[in-house]
């Protein structure tokens, strides 16, 4: 049943960007996982935990630029993706209310000490629990990040996301671990990937994560202050950049990586 699939990219989601960003909120609010090393880490282990909980009721892709992906090397109907896109955004939204109701009044307390108004600039400093900004406005000094190079850093951890994904879990892949395994390479695939692009960008590689959290912020007092670029910047570069690079690692797989693989499996290709 499809429902079943919708259900399941729905919880996933959930689970994933409610158990990440409160991590942020955490080391935001209580001065707790001060280093990327440790917010990467407990990212990646909330997408183990998500696929491990759902993949057997979905493709557990939770994150749009993974199912577009998915549609573009010919592994999931595009009859799907629709429902999934909804599901997956909509659990996003529901972990940023979450979110919401269990930091709001710390988040008051924080603002009030720090003489922070929400909705101006320097409340960028509390938004970022939801969606990402780029610069990261957690780094001191702060990096220096331009849109292209924003959109770039996205494009790239999703084109690596995506890539790492196919390989260790397609069958062309010998060496991939079992399916047992799959879900915690993922997750340290996800870690990795934040330990260097998050200094640059706080590393969204997923539409969803970043979209459903933005809007409940963007509801509950941020406003323009919850949209980085407000000439719409932050969507071409977490929303778009990530679909673009996670595409372009589909399309990498299906007609580089896959047929290499095929020709080589039976063989070591340093004999050849």
């Amino acid at each position: 049943m499809k429902t079943k699939g919708y259900l399941g990219e729905f919880l996933g989601t959930f689970i994933l960007t409610l158990f990440g960003c409160s991590c942020v909120a955490v080391a935001v609010l209580f001065g707790e996982h001060n280093s990327i090393f440790q917010v990467g880490m407990v990212w990646g282990i909330a997408v183990t935990l998500a696929i491990f909980l759902t993949r057997n009721i979905c493709c557990a892709h939770l994150n749009p630029a993974i199912s577009i992906a998915m549609v573009v090397a010919g592994r999931m109907k595009i009859s799907k993706l629709p429902g999934y896109l909804v599901s997956q955004l909509t659990g996003a939204v529901c972990a940023g209310f979450v979110l919401f109701l269990l930091f709001g009044s710390s988040i008051e307390a924080y603002e009030a000490a720090h003489d922070i108004v929400r909705g101006t600039a320097a409340s960028v400093d509390t938004a970022r629990m939801f969606g990402e900004f780029y610069p990261n406005p957690g780094d001191a000094p702060v990096a220096t990040v331009s849109l292209p190079l924003a959109m770039f850093a996205e494009g790239f951890g999703t084109f690596l996301l995506a890539l790492f994904i196919f390989a260790l879990t397609e069958g062309c892949n010998v060496g991939r671990p079992s399916e047992t395994m799959q879900p915690l390479f993922i997750g340290l695939t996800v870690s990795s990937i934040i330990f260097f692009i998050a200094p640059l960008t706080q590393a969204g590689l997923n539409p969803a994560r970043d979209l459903g959290p933005r809007i409940v912020s963007y509801i509950c007092g941020w406003g323009n202050a919850a949209l980085p670029d407000q000439c719409g910047g932050f969507i071409w570069v977490y929303v778009l950049a990530p679909i673009v690079g996670s595409c372009l690692a589909a399309a990498f797989f299906k007609y580089i990586f896959e047929p290499a693989n095929k020709k080589n499996n039976s063989k070591c290709c340093c004999e050849s």
